[in-house]
């Protein structure tokens, strides 16, 4: 598993957050847990009113946003199956963190 990789939603939440994206840096891959954040349905929400903080991904044929305050760890055995990446959407995450973090 790896930094930005999707993965489904085992847990609970399931029906409103269907999968979860690693965002966690490789160098701490020995560590027991990964740190993840949720991705919502959107179908499920209103309006986003902060894209920056909620970006939009389509994610196995479901449109899911970014819900960063929601950030979790999670025990690797406990992740779901890996269905895709992010990697390409990398800047869009870090900036969503970034804004939680630093800029709010």
């Amino acid at each position: 598993m790896a930094q930005f990789d999707v993965h489904r939603n085992r847990g609970r939440s399931h029906d409103s957050i269907p999968f979860v994206v690693i965002v966690q840096s490789s160098l701490f891959d020995d560590y027991r847990r990964r740190v993840a954040v949720p991705l919502v349905d959107k179908s499920r929400v209103g309006p986003i009113t902060n894209p920056r903080l909620n970006p939009i991904f389509r994610i196995k044929g479901t449109s899911v946003f970014l819900h960063p305050l929601e950030i979790v760890p999670i025990e690797r055995d406990q992740l779901g199956e890996l269905v895709g990446s992010l990697r390409d959407e990398s800047n869009r995450i870090i900036a969503a963190l970034d804004e939680l973090l630093i800029r709010a």
